[in-house]
């Protein structure tokens, strides 16, 4: 397994395949600490569900009792549309919770989009809000392609947007509900061309699950239908698999 942690320049994807889910959480964490001991006024790109949490945990048992990140910003990819404020399904809920209350990251550094009230100026504010991008942009990878909460057949160019989730997304999501009734039907995310100004990328994937989304996303078409294939228009992309993950790589 190799370090990623200041990954070379070049053309493509640099491609980390790790044993399994635990050992990819290693890595994960591992360039996200870099990345700040680098820089301790780092700017972090968050993303939030199930594959980063482990990751998330790493850092808060290594870091909890440093003030390494007293000084970093963070941003999250998204956030739902709908959720009273405070609800703990939230994802600027969700992360000071599994991440950054932890390891000191203070509360007004870290940033969502707004979803109450005017939603077109939300975006705008929040595209002003990251301004160049930030320096480490973790993602994740959706089942149906999706980066963010951007779906197929979304614009390569677009900025940070009001979306409507797929059935597929929705279902997914399910589980950190109380009922699939109450999973929200829309978010506003940060869209491709946003990501896109990540001076890094860090996507992970594990689970079988995860596999043809990540074949199609490094190995297929670079269209739309597949909005994680925009990863390649990127000049410093690292990915970290588990080796479920990267089942359907050729």
């Amino acid at each position: 397994m190799t370090d990623p942690a200041v990954p070379p320049g070049g053309s493509g994807p640099r491609v980390v395949v790790a044993g399994d889910a635990e050992q990819a959480a290693v890595v994960v964490a591992r360039t996200i600490r870099a990345a700040v001991e680098v820089d301790p006024s780092c700017r972090l790109g968050l993303a939030t569900g199930a594959t980063p949490s482990p990751a998330y945990r790493l850092l808060v048992h290594e870091l909890a009792t440093t003030d390494l990140f007293v000084d970093v910003t963070a941003f999250l990819l998204d956030e739902y549309v709908g959720l009273p404020t405070g609800d703990p399904a939230s994802y600027r809920a969700t992360i000071r919770r599994e991440l950054t209350d932890a390891i000191g990251v203070p509360a007004e550094r870290v940033h969502a989009p707004v979803t109450t009230g005017d939603l077109e100026a939300s975006c705008a504010d929040y595209e002003s809000l990251l301004g160049s991008g930030v320096d480490l942009q973790l993602l994740g990878i959706g089942r149906n392609g999706h980066l963010g909460f951007n779906e197929p057949g979304t614009p390569f160019e677009w900025t940070t947007h009001v979306v409507e989730l797929s059935a597929t997304t929705r279902s997914d999501n399910a589980r950190f509900f109380a009922s699939p009734d109450l999973v929200p039907t829309h978010a506003v995310t940060q869209g491709l061309a946003t990501i896109g100004r990540a001076r890094h990328l860090l996507l992970a994937a594990t689970g079988a699950a995860k596999a043809p989304a990540v074949a199609a996303a490094l190995e297929g078409p670079l269209d739309t239908a597949c909005p994680a294939s925009s990863l390649r228009l990127h000049p410093r992309v690292t990915v970290v698999l588990d080796r479920d993950a990267a089942g359907d790589l050729s």
